[in-house]
């Protein structure tokens, strides 16, 4: 019987983000590890979603997302990133990696090759060998995080297909630079490639800086998916609130997927975000502010206890040298004996790559209250007293 289960799943273990999030539970810890914000998320939008339950439709809405959700993407879009899309060309789908997912399935024919960026979110791997596809694996070097077009090269052949950008990146809390957008763009003009992008911390972006989406940089528009997230812009992490978005000859494939993976996703929920979208800009700016403040809280922090503290531009993330602050543990064994040890959970950020994982660096979620960082603050600094001995 064991035989005949698909061979891609059947040798996966259990999600690190879940494993140390049941060890976080089970040890009555911090969970820094899996990537959720303290708080209630955006009040005004939970309160559409909830009379919406009373007031509006509980049955399927239309397979591509409600026509109001699709316009008040695109409507986003254009507001804050100047894209011109049409509501035609968004498709809601129940969370981001559905839509990872049905990119892969409606894109990928079986033996095309898919560049994969490390370190990457752990669901592309497995996905990209369900569709049949190749994983072809490209880096970015850690410290900087640059995306060079060597690396590019190296990973690419005639077979190359897809490439994958996650963007900001998870885990590094950086983001591309314009020429590095710019020579992706050509890499994937000169080669003929369609690129799925994971830009769900779009709007989580810090020091002033500004989201650039490759769909907007010239050449990318017509061969672009571009994937979004309510759960991260509205601090909804458990909604599964997603999007796709791309030019209609791919959405239209797009949408065939999709409609055979979950169809339609809660009709309160895409009004509310919807809503959202239309009249939250303000409270987006104020959690973008406060999940800021947290970072530079956790990064003190740490930096006074002797951590070595990588930059981080972007998401609800940053990590910390292990080498670098003094601790000769590897990351795997670091995130097990703190969460057994010291009770916070953290993600090793060896669980990022499919191959030569860097294994001196770990990963913190800060998007937490200010007592329950300084907490973890103390015990990380009682932790390193002990792991540096």
């Amino acid at each position: 019987m064991l035989a005949a289960m698909n061979p891609v799943y059947a040798a996966l273990g259990t999600t690190i983000f879940e494993t140390m999030s049941a060890r976080a539970r089970a040890n009555g810890a911090i969970n820094l590890g899996q990537g959720f914000p303290d708080g209630e998320g955006c009040g005004p939008v939970i309160r559409v979603a909830a009379a919406a339950l009373t007031t509006r439709s509980n049955q399927y809405p239309p397979m591509a997302g409600l026509p109001e959700l699709r316009q008040a993407i695109a409507a986003h879009y254009a507001r804050h990133q100047q894209l011109d899309l049409a509501p035609e060309e968004v498709i809601v789908t129940s969370g981001a990696t559905e839509a990872i997912a049905a990119s892969f399935a409606a894109l990928i024919v079986p033996g095309d090759e898919v560049i994969l960026i490390q370190p990457l979110y752990d669901a592309y791997l497995p996905l990209v060998q369900r569709a049949g596809g190749v994983a072809k694996l490209a880096r970015l070097e850690p410290g900087t995080w640059r995306l060079t077009r060597a690396a590019l090269e190296a990973a690419a052949s005639p077979r190359t297909r897809l490439i994958v950008v996650n963007n900001p990146v998870n885990p590094a809390g950086a983001m591309l630079s314009h020429g590095e957008l710019a020579d992706l763009a050509a890499f994937c003009v000169e080669r003929d490639l369609i690129a799925v992008c994971d830009e769900v911390w779009e709007h989580v972006v810090y020091d002033g800086a500004r989201h650039i989406p490759l769909i907007a940089v010239p050449g990318m528009r017509e061969r672009t998916v571009k994937i979004g997230s309510a759960g991260k812009i509205f601090a909804l992490t458990g909604w599964k609130i997603g999007w796709m978005c791309a030019a209609p000859a791919i959405a239209t494939v797009l949408a065939r997927a999709h409609q055979f993976m979950t169809f339609s996703t809660a009709p309160n929920l895409q009004w509310a975000v919807a809503e959202g979208l239309e009249t939250q800009d303000a409270w987006i700016a104020e959690s973008v502010a406060g999940f800021q403040r947290s970072r530079d809280r956790l990064a003190a922090g740490l930096n006074a206890a002797g951590y070595r503290v990588l930059p981080s531009a972007a998401t609800w993330f940053l990590s910390i040298d292990l080498a670098a602050s003094g601790i000769a543990l590897d990351d795997t064994a670091f995130c097990e004996r703190l969460v057994e040890e010291a009770g916070i959970a953290a993600i090793p950020i060896s669980a990022f790559y499919a191959h030569a994982p860097v294994a001196h660096l770990v990963r913190l979620c800060f998007a937490k209250a200010d007592d329950v960082l300084d907490t973890a603050i103390e015990r990380m600094d009682a932790a390193r007293t002990v792991f540096v001995r």
